[in-house]
């Protein structure tokens, strides 16, 4: 292969494409037409001989070639960039601009209002916009479409390599029921837990969550009563009913009825949870993007 004449903005086509997976999308991305874009990628399978992006329902597949090329060429233009164009300095004090994050229930709740008060510090020209995250899959799609800058909530399910992540929170569940419910005076035991009847927080609206995949390996099951969306209304029912419910730690404390519960740990192991900062692989050296996952990384640590 002769490399004398390459074109770099060919390669600057390819790494558009690999982490869009949609040529339109790839050609909004470098600042080009969809046409542009299209004739790009002609001249990429003729340079390396070999189709390198395969059309499917879901967006274009990687050939093995491409699979290949896909890491040295993103680094090599990583070091062209830094190497040819000054790094611009975000002065939040100066800038207008509006961040777009998704936001799982938890971390608005828990997070959220830490997010906004460091903000309002360092600039009044800065402000959010925030959009639901009602899956931890359904943020993969929502970087993918540029519909947010940044996300936070629970890891994909699968590991997307466009879409980078840093673990920014953990949190443990507890089991929870009134303070003077009658059946605990003697604590929180496995007999007494399948006894109570439970409320189950889905956002999905499954009637088996964690607890009881947990008891299935035990081969026990509990009682449901109650089923809701919103994990932060768990505290309030369960503070003015028999019911028990098992949710994260910081959401019973953080609860206006947390004086009126008592808490225990899980007579059934539970798993830490993480909640993950995520951001799509095109947003990475963004300056402004780079300030804001500082902040949110910052105050998270303050937890």
């Amino acid at each position: 292969m002769d490399f004398h004449g390459i074109d770099l903005n060919l390669l600057a086509a390819f790494d558009a494409l690999v982490n869009e997976r949609n040529v339109t999308r790839a050609a909004a991305h470098v600042g080009v037409s969809q046409p542009a874009m299209s004739a790009a990628l002609s001249r990429l399978r003729t340079l390396f001989n070999d189709q390198l992006f395969l059309r499917s329902a879901h967006g274009l597949l990687l050939t093995p070639k491409a699979r290949d090329l896909a890491v040295p060429v993103s680094q090599a233009l990583k070091q062209i960039e830094q190497a040819l164009l000054p790094k611009p300095h975000f002065e939040p004090a100066n800038a207008s601009i509006t961040f777009t994050l998704g936001l799982s229930e938890y971390p608005a709740f828990v997070l959220l209002p830490l997010i906004v008060k460091a903000m309002e510090k360092h600039g009044k020209g800065l402000s959010l916009s925030v959009h639901g995250i009602g899956s931890r899959d359904s943020a993969v799609d929502l970087l993918d479409a540029g519909t947010i800058d940044l996300a936070i909530g629970a890891p994909p399910t699968v590991a997307e390599k466009r879409i980078l992540t840093q673990t920014i929170m953990h949190d443990e569940f507890v089991t929870i029921v009134r303070r003077d419910h009658p059946d605990v005076a003697d604590g929180m035991n496995m007999q007494t837990f399948l006894k109570l009847t439970h409320l189950l927080v889905s956002p999905e609206g499954d009637r088996y969550g964690m607890v009881d995949q947990a008891l299935g390996h035990l081969g026990k099951r509990r009682t449901l009563g109650l089923t809701l969306p919103h994990m932060f209304a768990a505290p309030s029912v369960v503070a003015q009913t028999d019911m028990v419910a098992t949710v994260m730690k910081r959401i019973a404390r953080q609860s206006h009825d947390w004086r009126k519960l008592a808490v225990f740990v899980p007579p059934v192991a539970m798993p830490t949870i993480t909640y993950d900062l995520m951001w799509h692989k095109r947003n990475d050296m963004h300056p402004a993007q780079q300030w804001l996952r500082e902040q949110i990384a910052l105050v998270a640590s303050t937890l």
